[in-house]
């Protein structure tokens, strides 16, 4: 099944995002390889694709996973969580209509 997997960025948490980004993109690498992966992607502060130091606010990922509990653990395992970007991250199933 498909998971919507949300996470808000804490304030000023742009260094340790850029910080982290090569382990985080590694996982969400992996998860392409492996043909689970919908779609991944930021959330700019701004209204622009290059937000500069504005940053961002959040990630969006929605991927295929066993179940909800294996959706929370990788979440819960993403480098951007142990580098302390992420303040909340949200699991919930999703049911891709479009395309």
């Amino acid at each position: 099944m498909l998971y919507a997997i949300i996470a808000t960025d804490v304030a000023d948490s742009l260094q340790n995002r850029l910080a982290s980004r090569p382990a985080h993109l590694a996982r969400l690498d992996q998860l392409q390889q492996e043909g689970r992966l919908v779609l991944a992607g930021p959330h700019p502060a701004v209204d622009s694709n290059d937000p500069g130091t504005a940053g961002f606010t959040g990630s969006l990922v929605v991927a295929e996973f066993e179940s909800l509990t294996a959706a929370e653990a990788w979440a819960a395992a993403d480098p951007y969580k142990a580098a302390g970007v992420y303040g909340e991250v949200v699991v919930k199933p999703f049911k891709q209509v479009y395309p």
